[in-house]
């Protein structure tokens, strides 16, 4: 552990400080690494490229007020173009699919509400060998959960799906 934290630290002496110092390896008998910035007797100096350890952002800034992100590029010429009327079937399709998704979510959140109401009404019970019923709090909690992450599924799809419908008008 100490060897890499000497590790650590010398290479982040390197890569932090404007000088160049010369580094110095030694491997002793049991295989322990040690680096130092003082030659002792087996050590090794290490040829380190002080130009390799800068780091630099040669990333342009950006001057504009307006991020790139908004701007719009011009279509390429050779962009294969759709005559008005394919992009209205295509929109026009979309369209069904959409609000056939919309109507199958719609079904499926009130499938959902009635398996809440249901899931309400039976509370999650078990007997004890002496024949005594009691409630499982935990158990009915983790139940309604899940059913209510079901509805709240549901009715977000459904959100979506309306603002996706919205748009195409």
């Amino acid at each position: 552990m100490k060897k890499y934290l000497s590790l650590f630290a010398i290479v982040t002496a390197i890569l932090s400080s404007s000088a160049f110092a010369e580094i110095y390896k030694r491997v002793d008998a049991d295989g322990r690494i040690t680096y130092s910035n003082v030659k002792t007797k087996g050590a090794t100096r290490l040829e380190l490229d002080p130009d390799a350890n800068t780091i630099t952002n040669d990333r342009p800034k950006n001057t504009a007020n307006t991020s790139t992100a908004n701007k719009r590029t011009a279509t390429p010429e050779g962009f294969p173009k759709v005559d008005k009327q394919t992009q209205n079937n295509r929109d026009s399709k979309r369209k069904d699919i959409l609000q056939g998704e919309l109507d199958a979510e719609k079904t499926a959140l009130e499938e959902a509400k009635k398996a809440y109401a249901e899931g309400e009404s039976n509370p999650e019970v078990f007997k004890t060998a002496s024949g005594k019923t009691f409630r499982n709090v935990p158990k009915f909690d983790e139940k309604m959960k899940g059913l209510q992450t079901d509805v709240d599924n549901h009715q977000k799809n459904i959100e979506l799906l309306q603002k996706e419908l919205d748009t195409l008008h």
